[in-house]
């Protein structure tokens, strides 16, 4: 399927943007890779950037790196938050929503890879499901009021993995306890995010609610995904074939970047790199597989999710 691309040849980039003066942008995962350079692009426009990291010297050390870059004065802050603990996440939530009086896009950036051995949460989620949709979706929902009030987006960084693995949620076995890989694992965390968020666009319109929902996914990027939980030989792999297959970090970011600023998104899209099978190149419109707008299944996982969470979403 061909798509015709509105940005022209060379894709979209931060030079469409104008000032972001007054906006406010909340990163999950935003001490390095995709994350962090996002949190640049906000700050060289004059936006204020909200970081909800897990450790808080990283954060530390990314805060300085940004003031030394665009001065004292950049607004940079950051919230302590592990998304692989839905107690962690809803003490996060409370602070942004006590500190934080306008978001204008929360950026729904973190995500764990390939973990070598199956790991369960304490909530009891295989871990990258449990990182990478149902924190997401609890941090979400709990924020969406917020976002609402300033018009705002939610922004969901997929993978082009949600259409490899097993197609499809696993219900009658989630945490793959039976005949866990890696890969399977990883690509239905990664559908599953996407899922919720299609879905989101969906009840969201139904609704009549003013937050605009969107997709992306970074490509093949050279960031930090799977220093910490890939397997020694998947780390080598990758620590060779992404210097010649995968784009820096920083454009890795702009497929985030774009969905949380620009005007002509749309929805049921999914927008990232569009040459190379979706790896790397200009940013724009890719094609999106059928499976990921399932609505079945999707509200099924949304409804399992509210569950799993104990959050009760009127949408």
């Amino acid at each position: 399927m061909t798509i015709k691309q509105k940005f022209g040849p060379k894709g979209w980039t931060p030079e469409r943007l104008g000032s972001l003066d007054g906006n406010t942008y909340v990163i999950t995962g935003a001490n390095s890779g995709a994350g962090f350079e996002a949190a640049r692009v906000f700050l060289a426009k004059g936006a204020r950037v909200v970081m909800l990291n897990r450790n808080a010297d990283k954060s530390a050390a990314a805060i300085a790196a940004l003031k030394q870059e665009f001065g004292p004065a950049a607004e940079v802050t950051f919230v302590r938050m592990d998304l692989a603990v839905l107690d962690s996440v809803r003490k996060a939530a409370a602070e942004v929503l006590a500190k934080i009086p306008r978001i204008d896009a929360l950026i729904c950036n973190a995500a764990i890879a390939q973990v070598a051995k199956q790991a369960i949460t304490v909530d009891g989620f295989e871990s990258q499901l449990g990182v990478n949709h149902f924190g997401h979706f609890l941090l979400c929902g709990l924020l969406f009021d917020r976002i609402e009030e300033s018009q705002g987006r939610i922004v969901v960084v997929g993978s082009n993995a949600y259409k490899m693995g097993r197609k499809k949620i696993q219900f009658e076995d989630l945490n793959f306890d039976r005949n866990y890989t890696a890969w399977n694992s990883y690509a239905q965390s990664k559908l599953a995010q996407m899922m919720f968020a299609y879905e989101l666009q969906r009840r969201v319109q139904a609704a009549g609610k003013r937050v605009v929902v969107q997709v992306c996914h970074p490509g093949a990027s050279r960031t930090n995904l799977l220093m910490d939980t890939a397997s020694p030989f998947n780390k080598r792999v990758w620590a060779i074939l992404s210097r010649f297959i995968a784009q820096s970090a920083e454009k890795g970011s702009w497929p985030e970047v774009m969905c949380a600023t620009e005007e002509s998104v749309e929805s049921a899209k999914l927008y990232g790199p569009t040459k190379r099978a979706e790896t790397v190149g200009p940013v724009g419109e890719c094609p999106l597989h059928k499976l990921a707008l399932n609505r079945e299944m999707a509200a099924r996982l949304w409804t399992l999710s509210e569950q799993k969470t104990s959050l009760n979403w009127p949408l």
